[in-house]
């Protein structure tokens, strides 16, 4: 098996689908007309929806070299110097969950910003329904570009009125991975919060370094929102994490929710727990006040 069709941690805790009775669930072709996903299984008929009701949001394209890179934005009316987070998104592409949480992000006050960094493939990610064609796409990515690609969004942010000297990241699933490994990389960002993030990596010449062999280059705080019953990403790596980090002296907060899975928060998945995904978005928030990225 190649390094591009590798399976990963967060692909792991994927695993568990829906109900075979499907109830409660939309049709395929519902799902996908609403902006969802197909590799991600059966989408939830109560998925949260958040308006735009004293926000600007919409479509953006963001210069990365001699390419423009798809983003999706949102932010308060009117607020010029909103602070800036970054949205990183699961492996499943730029579709409405990942939109969504933006603009929950900007109802907070954020100016909140989520790039297609995949795009250079040319391949919609929201529109594959095989995860191994995914994986071809989304494992083929470096790190070192990723890195660049996320620096270019936050001044893309800062240059339309954002306060990038408020800089925060969120990720999910393989985004949660992103958000520690750009803690490692950016001395510009203020705070990450990282669910379900992978911290161990399977071999691949394009990430030369694991979010666990990064913890002495964490260069922000981070906070990590992990399911104890993710089968992915077991709890006791985590632990292993928590240990690296203090061992540097980094400052990092984990909470762990006993019962939830991977994808926790995915509130358009069968894995969405509302408990878990509550008191961790409330958790989110606060960190990101605590460190001045929120007001």
């Amino acid at each position: 098996m190649s390094f591009e069709t590798t399976v990963t941690a967060d692909v792991v805790g994927l695993t568990e689908r829906a109900p075979v009775s499907r109830r409660g669930f939309m049709s395929a072709t519902a799902a996908v007309a609403a902006g969802y996903t197909l590799a991600a299984g059966p989408v939830r008929a109560e998925v949260v929806t958040t308006d735009t009701n004293g926000l600007e949001a919409g479509d953006a394209r963001i210069k990365v070299g001699s390419e423009e890179m798809p983003a999706y934005f949102a932010r308060p009316a009117g607020n010029t110097r909103a602070p800036v987070i970054i949205v990183a998104m699961e492996i499943f592409g730029l579709h409405e969950y990942i939109k969504d949480v933006t603009r929950r992000l900007a109802k907070l006050g954020a100016f909140a910003i989520a790039p297609d960094y995949y795009f250079r493939k040319g391949v919609d990610l929201t529109k594959v329904s095989d995860i191994k064609d995914l994986l071809a796409v989304v494992n083929a990515k470096p790190d070192a570009e990723l890195m660049s690609d996320l620096d270019a969004t936050a001044a893309w942010a800062g240059s339309r009125g954002g306060d990038a000297t408020r800089l925060g990241i969120i990720g999910f699933c393989r985004g949660g991975r992103t958000v520690w490994e750009y803690a490692a990389h950016s001395s510009a960002l203020k705070a990450g919060v990282a669910f379900y993030g992978p911290l161990v990596d399977p071999p691949n010449p394009l990430w030369p370094k694991s979010p666990m062999q990064l913890a002495p280059e964490m260069k922000a705080p981070v906070l990590g929102l992990y399911g104890g019953a993710d089968s992915g990403i077991p709890v006791a790596q985590v632990e292993q994490m928590k240990a690296a980090l203090e061992q540097s002296k980094k400052t990092a907060e984990f909470k762990i929710y006993p019962e939830a899975p991977h994808g926790f928060h995915a509130d358009y998945r069968s894995s969405y727990r509302k408990d878990a995904a509550e008191d961790a978005w409330k958790q989110a928030r606060a960190w990101f006040r605590k460190y001045g990225v929120l007001s």
